[in-house]
């Protein structure tokens, strides 16, 4: 054999090695590598390090600031020559963190972030943060890790790397199974969701690991949890940017260089369908349809104790509802909110106290909504676009808040006066009788004899043709700070009567 054979055998060889198992990657005009590439090194549980020494022109930003209360936050994260979009972007991210750990944790004192580089190779970066906690019950850690397209200037959630959501419910299952056995490890309370699913990345061998906050799925003290998914587990589940990055992460890429910057995109292209960023208004049913017979179910002052049995109603009729959540409760039982927003249903804001608004001044009402807020986005990564004010009592002045908070407000056409008469038939009798297409039905999810009567409002509605959805599915778009009553086609109804526990 020639040489000229043998150099041409070796190089086809290193083609196929180059496009094994997954798909060929794209040639990139934005990123180099003045060196040849190694395999990766590190421990089997833990997302690949990169060695800061092969990015030329890596420093890293620090930041300060304080949040509500005192908090003190301080942020370090990368800046990477010609990628400023990704470190703007992450550290967007980690900022708005840290204010929901401060509007969230009644004792909160401090929140620091540091990182570590996990990906730097052809046309992907990936960035994971590690974040400090502290507050007068202790410290705790958290994770996030973050992909980065050096190409289109796009950063990427974790579970972007699987390929939509079905993908990863199928990662769900197989997280679980990992974990059933492990001491303390509540996988009842894991769901296929964005939030829970934001630290994933691969080890050298290109397994899949799934990394976890302290206190997230297990007591604080139980420290990280993690689940290692194996490399032919987890490539069929794999998006072409996820493929993409686990060849960028499984090497090390010495004297990596981004040679063209990319634009940050429009907003609007920002997010794109992420898997496990779930649709409050998905478009499976057309409720603007003259002919659609769409009606919304609402629970207030949730969630409770027997809540889980509404969400077994409601998946048993293939029905949607709408959780008006209180301040304490979500606290109670974060599971259930996690649960309610990964089966499709929508969480709107109904303060932490259940005050009358009209009551308080600007700033109070604030509190009440945004403490909510970032209690459910901590539990969900949701931030929701709706609020109902206790017992219906709003005026010009929460009207203003609202608005400034982007959140519409939604009162009811049909109020089964459940806080009143504690009878599930009284209560299922109300919910139908008066049923009509674009209908908001109040009631509350605190009370058993309402959990009770779920059932046969369901059946009933069902046999009537109508279509349980969520009050955005129902209305559509809304205007933040303006009042909703119900859904009807071409007519106005009055105001509701105030409810004592609406």
């Amino acid at each position: 054999m020639n040489a000229l054979s043998a150099s041409a055998i070796a190089l086809a060889l290193l083609a196929l090695v180059g496009c094994s198992g997954d798909e060929a990657e794209p040639t990139s005009s934005g990123a180099s590598a003045s060196a040849e590439a190694t395999p990766a090194k590190g421990a089997e549980d833990e997302l690949t390090v990169v060695d800061t020494a092969h990015i030329p022109g890596l420093r890293e930003q620090t930041t300060t600031d304080s949040a509500e209360g005192g908090v003190d936050i301080e942020l370090s994260y990368p800046r990477i020559p010609h990628a400023e979009p990704f470190a703007d972007r992450i550290a967007e991210l980690a900022e708005q963190d840290g204010r929901d750990f401060a509007g969230a944790v009644p004792k909160a004192e401090s929140y620091s972030v540091d990182w570590q580089v996990s990906a730097a190779g052809g046309n992907v970066l990936a960035v994971r943060l590690i974040q400090h906690e502290k507050s007068g019950d202790g410290e705790r850690t958290g994770y996030s890790t973050y992909w980065y397209n050096t190409e289109s200037g796009r950063t990427a959630y974790s579970t972007e790397l699987l390929d939509g959501q079905g993908r990863l419910e199928k990662l769900d299952t197989l997280v679980k199974k990992r974990l059933k056995d492990r001491d303390g490890v509540d996988t009842a309370s894991l769901y296929p969701i964005a939030e829970l699913y934001d630290s994933v990345g691969f080890n050298p061998d290109g397994d899949l690991v799934v990394e976890f906050d302290e206190g997230e799925i297990a007591p604080a003290k139980r420290g990280r949890v993690h689940a290692v998914v194996p490399e032919k587990q987890a490539r069929p589940l794999l998006s072409s940017f996820g493929k993409r990055a686990k060849k960028a992460a499984v090497v090390v890429t010495p004297g990596f260089e981004i040679t063209k910057a990319a634009s940050a995109p429009k907003d609007s292209e920002a997010e794109g369908n992420v898997p496990g960023m779930l649709s409050t208004a998905p478009d499976d049913v057309d409720c603007q349809d003259a002919d659609s017979k769409c009606i919304a179910l609402t629970f207030d002052d949730g969630p409770a104790g027997r809540t889980p049995e509404v969400l077994d109603a409601l998946a048993e009729h293939h029905a949607r509802a709408t959780f008006f959540v209180t301040g304490v409760p979500v606290r109670e039982h974060p599971e259930t909110v996690r649960r309610a927003y990964a089966e499709g249903h929508e969480l709107a804001n109904h303060t932490v106290h259940h005050p009358d608004l009209t009551s308080l001044g600007p700033d109070d009402v604030t509190d009440e909504l945004t403490t909510v807020n970032t209690l459910v986005r901590r539990e969900t990564g949701y931030s929701m676009d709706l609020m109902r004010p206790p017992y219906g009592a709003t005026d010009e002045g929460v009207a203003d808040v609202t608005e400034e908070l982007d959140q519409a407000q939604i009162l009811w056409s049909i109020d089964t006066n459940d806080w009143r008469d504690h009878d599930a038939g009284l209560v299922s009798k109300r919910a139908v009788k008066s049923a009509k297409p674009g209908s908001i039905v109040l009631m509350h999810d605190i009370h058993d004899t309402t959990v009770d009567a779920v059932p046969r409002i369901l059946e009933r509605l069902d046999e009537k043709g109508y279509t349980m959805v969520t009050v955005s599915q129902l209305l559509g778009e809304t205007k933040p700070g303006k009042e909703y009553i119900d859904g009807h086609p071409s007519e106005s109804d009055p105001s509701p009567t105030a409810s004592p526990s609406g």
